[in-house]
């Protein structure tokens, strides 16, 4: 079964009404206890990575708190890139 067939499935209740009936009680118990494990994983990937977004943001505020504190801004802290010259160098310059 391809995923584009589950999306279908999964999209309109009629088409899985019709999918459903070629299957036995037995393989549709089976396939609502698959489907269950799926969800349940699916719920503590996005409970994990829910929990590390907001580590993420917890350690991102006592690193501002810290700078704060120090008396610096963010942009203390980065170098400013060099400056390019703009334009064209002298047709002479590689000559001298």
């Amino acid at each position: 079964m391809s995923s584009d067939t589950l999306e279908r499935i999964a999209r309109n209740k009629n088409v899985a009404r019709a999918a459903a009936r070629q299957l036995s009680m037995e393989q549709l118990h089976k396939l609502a206890e698959v489907v269950e494990e799926v969800i349940e994983q699916k719920k503590d990937e996005e409970r994990q990575r829910q929990e590390e977004e907001a580590e993420k943001e917890r350690k991102r505020s006592e690193i501002l708190e810290a700078i704060t504190e120090a008396g610096l801004s963010v942009n203390d802290l980065v170098e400013e890139p060099p400056r390019r010259k703009r334009g064209r160098p002298p047709k002479n310059a590689s000559k001298a």
